[in-house]
């Protein structure tokens, strides 16, 4: 068993992390903090109450690599570099679920702030599986990818070489509310958010430049991505709708079946996906038609699991030398 522990337990990705963890045949749960400490798992979250009894102490490098070989940070962009350079150097692997190591420099600094560990940056591998299997095998820092920008790049990537990249890419995104994490705001409040759905920062997210650099290393074209994120009133799960321009006639299922045909984890759907499909589990369901030389694709995903904590166990799992799927849910909350 290898030792693995998280920092930044107290929100929801830490949760479903720990969740995960808890059943998995190759990992053992041997360390819980967050930035503060000084309080039991079970009082941070109630709902593992004669689950799981561990303390969660204030997050500590020498203290995680003793008792850990690999570790989750489940922290805010800024707070993970701090930790992950540390850990680094005392060879701890590290599977980062933050943007701190997603970007390349000059995008992240344009969007975020300045990096301050520039050295571990370029060593990192973005932790988009279907993707970057083979490079996550061999890394010690894996980069989780944003939520939207996996239930998009998924979608889409397939399409490029038969789009026409001096047109728009359109992405209209929706999510549910446990995306904007734990901490109450106006935005999320119940009255706002009940029988009520809005789009917030359009055309101006950041996570925008993330898909289109990644368009471009996969594929070395350069795209307009227009994006627009919507909060919808559900719990979890995520609605992704790319609206691209072909340059050649497709069958748009054909070519999705064929890309993602030794991907256990992407299901191409014949009729149009539904987040109520994917939530609990680390699918990813896509399906995609054209009118002439319109081209539509949508995905849906479950925001916690693929599109944050199930993403980093598939990471931490190539990075540890098991089969990408050991532990990883499969079974939809349905109904």
């Amino acid at each position: 068993m290898i030792k693995v522990g998280i920092v930044g337990a107290s929100g929801y990705t830490g949760l479903e992390l720990i969740k995960m963890l808890l059943t998995h045949g190759g990992f053992e749960l041997t360390y819980l903090a967050t930035t503060q400490g000084g309080i039991t798992v079970e009082s941070l979250h109630p709902s593992l109450v004669d689950v799981l009894s561990l303390p969660v102490e204030k997050a500590d490098v020498k203290t995680i690599a003793s008792r850990c070989e690999l570790v989750f940070l489940a922290l805010p962009h800024k707070a993970s570099m701090g930790f992950a350079k540390e850990l680094l150097a005392c060879d701890v692997k590290v599977v980062d679920l933050s943007a701190d190591y997603r970007l390349d420099l000059d995008t992240y600094e344009e969007n975020y702030c300045p990096h301050e560990d520039k050295e571990h940056l370029d060593a990192s591998v973005y932790a988009l599986v279907e993707y970057y299997r083979e490079e996550l095998k061999s890394t010690q820092l894996a980069a989780g990818p944003g939520c939207y920008p996996t239930a998009t790049l998924l979608g889409i990537l397939p399409f490029i070489p038969y789009l026409d990249a001096n047109a728009p890419l359109f992405v209209d995104a929706k999510s549910g509310v446990s995306g904007a994490g734990k901490k109450l705001t106006e935005m999320t409040s119940f009255v706002n958010m009940n029988d009520n759905i809005f789009a917030y920062n359009p055309l101006k997210h950041r996570h925008a430049p993330e898909i289109a650099e990644k368009i471009e290393k996969v594929h070395g074209v350069k795209m307009n991505v227009n994006f627009v994120p919507h909060l919808i009133p559900v719990t979890r799960g995520e609605l992704v709708s790319v609206y691209g321009t072909l340059k050649e006639d497709i069958d748009p299922l054909a070519i999705l079946k064929e890309h993602y045909k030794n991907d256990p984890f992407i299901r191409i759907r014949e009729t149009p996906v539904d987040i109520k499909s994917t939530a609990g589990t680390h699918f990813c369901d896509i399906f995609a038609a054209r009118n002439g030389n319109a081209l539509f694709v949508s995905s849906a995903i479950d925001n916690l699991l693929r599109g944050a904590s199930s993403q980093a166990l598939a990471a931490a799992n190539l990075m540890c030398g098991y089969d990408e799927g050991m532990g990883l849910p499969v079974i939809p909350y349905m109904p």
